[in-house]
């Protein structure tokens, strides 16, 4: 079996649930020397990305797509030992979360995947979080960004609400702020003074690290 080939068998199995399948399928990659970043991204994550088209589409609903978290949530459990992560005493920490009033996080979930491949200290707050528990957490664990997702226009404002008391409490210049999700664009970011948004998972990896470097 090519590398390739794995990668879409697991792809496949998670799509299908196949939950056993996808651990025996992320240990062989393993043992084939492919790095484990790269069977998440590649496996796992694109596997979770075709579960979520099918959640929009309603031919999946919830109860599928937990499952398919699950099988994914075993192969990150088998990959994660194996990831190289940021080693280095600086490491970036984030607080990541749904805002309030969405329960959606299937595409929270896959950025903080890709965060802790990168070696990022994730503090993951969830679904339809209270605006102040951002600010909240960020506070708490000293945290070098905010980073917001939701999948509704009517929950977009509390983004803004967030940076709002990021200023009132003296936070802003040192807390940055990252957003995303399917209504948001960087026209948006721009208005409410977010400073990075990005529709994909490694590229917001990238660009956190390379703002995180800049400051």
């Amino acid at each position: 079996m090519t590398k390739k080939e794995l990668f879409e068998e697991i792809k496949n199995n998670l799509i299908e649930m196949e939950e056993e399948v996808v651990e025996e399928l992320c240990k062989k990659s393993l043992e084939m020397g492919i790095p484990a970043k790269e069977t998440i991204q590649e496996g796992l994550i694109a596997g979770m990305e075709v579960v979520g088209q099918l959640y929009e589409e309603e031919e999946y609903f919830l109860p599928e797509v937990l499952i398919c978290s699950d099988a994914m949530n075993i192969g990150i459990d088998v990959l994660k030992p194996h990831l190289e992560g940021d080693v280095s005493a600086d490491k970036i920490r984030a607080v990541i979360g749904v805002v309030e009033g969405d329960t959606h996080d299937i595409g929270k979930n896959l950025v903080k995947i890709m965060l802790e491949a990168g070696g990022i200290e994730v503090h993951d707050l969830g679904r339809d979080v209270v605006l102040d528990e951002f600010v909240n957490k960020a506070k708490e664990v000293d945290a070098h960004f905010i980073i917001m997702s939701t999948l509704m226009t009517t929950t977009m404002e509390g983004m803004k609400i967030v940076i709002e008391k990021l200023k009132a409490e003296g936070m802003r210049d040192s807390v940055k702020v990252a957003i995303g999700g399917g209504p948001i664009s960087q026209r948006f970011a721009t208005e409410i003074g977010a400073d990075l948004y990005t529709k994909d998972a490694n590229e917001a990896v990238r660009k956190i690290k390379e703002i995180h470097e800049a400051a």
